[in-house]
């Protein structure tokens, strides 16, 4: 029987215990958003999160600049939030405008508060398996679901498909630490389809609708769809779902999936890189 992975219900357990704890604090966690340009769907991110930082008792600062910022300025901005002590998490929302060096930028941010976890120091420290100050909210989400559904990944063969900085690789570091065996396939790799017939976990990520048929998916595989396509107004993910889900073990649903994840992770990581500036042990 298929189980679907409810990224909504994981994700509220997880805000609900953060709301539960900054209702103790009398000076609440300040996450900080630079918001660059006038790109829609950015927009929306950035509400949805501060929306659900005000609801766990955080507060969010939005930093809008216009789409003709000079990276100097935004560098200036970040220098600023990271000497402000009023200041826990910094978040660089992407993308940013082509004239704009986006690595320059992020790694302008101080690990510390870090809450992306995409400096090169928490990449680094990811990759060494030693603990970042944070880990790649979807990532991190990723993870954190599949062990609330109790799912061993030691022995597992995972597949991921996308090698971005943002899920694909830090992913894959992060399955390799729960001892699985790990693949990670792209654009370039040969005999998808094969792989992941022979892949006990698959991870899509690579922004293609429906790209992931039943032809890919062996009987009980795993599978997470990372995927946010919206066509004509419709969302779908990277995996036919209604073909592939009576094969698999377990899916995830899109939306209700990761994408609920990645909110409640931020958070998390807001929350954390708090108590650790403070260092809290609540």
């Amino acid at each position: 029987m298929t189980i679907i992975l409810d990224g909504r219900a994981c994700a509220l357990k997880i805000t609900e215990n953060i709301k539960r704890q900054t209702e103790k604090l009398s000076k609440k966690p300040v996450l900080a958003v630079i918001l660059v340009g006038n790109n829609p769907a950015s927009e929306v991110y950035v509400r949805n999160k501060q929306k659900k930082a005000v609801e766990l008792g955080l507060e969010s600062i939005i930093i809008p600049l216009p789409e003709d910022v000079t990276e100097d300025s935004i560098l200036e901005h970040i220098y600023i939030l990271n000497e402000d002590r009023n200041i826990n998490a910094i978040l660089v929302q992407l993308p940013l405008p082509e004239h704009i060096n986006k690595q320059k930028v992020l790694e302008a941010i101080d690990p510390v508060k870090d809450v992306d976890g995409f400096t090169s120091y928490n990449f680094g420290r990811l990759i060494l398996g030693y603990n970042p100050y944070a880990i790649p909210c979807t990532p991190k989400g990723i993870i954190k679901l599949l062990e609330e559904y109790r799912i061993n990944l030691e022995g597992k063969k995972a597949l991921v498909i996308g090698r971005s900085n943002i899920v694909g690789k830090p992913l894959a570091l992060l399955l390799q630490n729960k001892n699985a065996t790990v693949t990670v396939a792209h654009s370039k790799t040969d005999n998808i389809k094969d792989i992941a017939k022979n892949s006990d976990i698959i991870v899509s990520a690579i922004g293609k609708p429906n790209f992931i048929t039943k032809d890919y998916i062996s009987e009980g595989a795993i599978v997470v769809d990372v995927g946010i396509n919206r066509v004509n107004g419709t969302l779908f993910g990277d995996v036919d779902f209604i073909n592939t889900a009576p094969l698999t073990s377990y899916i995830t649903p899109v939306p209700g999936g990761i994408g609920p994840m990645t909110i409640a992770m931020l958070m998390e990581n807001t929350f954390e890189l708090y108590k650790y500036q403070r260092n809290l042990f609540l």
